[in-house]
């Protein structure tokens, strides 16, 4: 009798855990990639895809946490059910789309060079050089440079970092020549530090978009139900302005 009612309580338990589970989220964010995703001076997740993201949760009814992460292996993570969605300036491409399920597009971006405020370069006089560019390793526009490079036979060097930031620090301390990043965070660094925007490079536009695994059909009809509603709402536009965003274009 003790063995029948353990394992009906056993059973129990099995069935509520699902339920429970749909109940929180974890999202997997980059640290380092302001506006979008950052960690402030007093330790809390903070950024535009945070705030959008408890909006969006809110109006699931379930609860969210943010959990920093190496964005290199944030989609092993997300696969490997450490995390339960990416919300955290992910573009959409082919590539990542074989492993995991993504929302409709919510942003879309430009990929720029940036360098010192002073120096007196170009973006085409960068690939006619020897000169070094850093770029954040994992991203589309760090496989894209490799590929342009190798292919038109540039001697720009590449140099990876783990975050945009990172780049742009051994850029001001003369390491490298000039670092790659989206429009957005590049904007965020010339607002902030001896910083200048040399233009796009080449690589076509990219789009955002929230991430989870493929199987979790449901949770992405309720994700792009959600981010549909906030992007309609007077609450996307105090999210734009609040972190100094330009609104995307259409495409």
């Amino acid at each position: 009798m003790r063995k029948l009612l353990f394992s009906i309580f056993s059973a129990l338990l099995i069935a509520a855990a699902p339920a429970q589970a749909a109940d929180k989220l974890v999202n997997g964010i980059d640290a380092n990639f302001p506006p979008f995703a950052f960690v402030d001076a007093s330790g809390k997740p903070s950024g535009f895809d945070v705030d959008a993201m408890d909006w969006v949760a809110k109006d699931m009814g379930v609860e969210v946490t943010h959990q920093p992460m190496e964005w290199d292996g944030i989609v092993t993570s997300l696969v490997t059910k450490k995390i339960d969605i990416i919300a955290s300036g992910m573009t959409i491409n082919e590539e990542r789309a074989k492993q995991v399920a993504f929302s409709e597009p919510y942003w879309v971006v430009k990929l720029v060079m940036v360098a010192k405020k002073d120096a007196k370069i170009t973006v085409e006089e960068i690939f006619k050089s020897d000169k070094t560019v850093g770029v954040q390793q994992g991203t589309p526009e760090a496989k894209w440079l490799k590929k342009e490079i190798e292919e038109k036979g540039y001697k720009t060097k590449l140099r990876l970092y783990n975050s945009s930031p990172l780049a742009v620090e051994d850029m001001l301390n003369g390491r490298i020549d000039a670092a790659v990043m989206d429009d957005a965070p590049a904007q965020d660094a010339a607002s902030k530090k001896p910083v200048q925007i040399l233009g796009t490079f080449g690589m076509p536009e990219e789009s955002f978009g929230y991430a989870v695994r493929k199987e979790e059909k449901e949770l992405l009809a309720r994700v792009n139900a959600s981010l549909k509603k906030l992007m309609a709402s007077p609450e996307w536009k105090q999210l734009i302005e609040k972190y100094k965003l330009n609104q995307p274009k259409a495409e």
